[in-house]
């Protein structure tokens, strides 16, 4: 039978550890929705600057052609 000292300290290491897990979750979730709101800004960026792109072009192109 291990020491009543024992119990306790294995005790507090474990709640010292949950502790530390709660932790270590919450910082990567914050991590994980900074990423995806960053990543999803980009991408809705491209997609406007693609978009905007092909209408200027197009309009260049039936200009040209209008021109002809």
């Amino acid at each position: 039978m291990q020491p009543k000292p024992v119990y306790i300290l294995n005790y507090l290491a474990l709640s010292f550890s949950l502790i530390a897990c709660a932790e270590f979750k919450e910082t990567g979730r914050t991590i994980g929705h900074a990423t995806k709101d960053i990543t999803t800004s980009i991408g809705h960026a491209s997609r406007d600057a693609a978009k905007s792109i092909g209408k200027n072009t197009k309009e260049m192109v039936s200009d040209i052609t209008d021109d002809e």
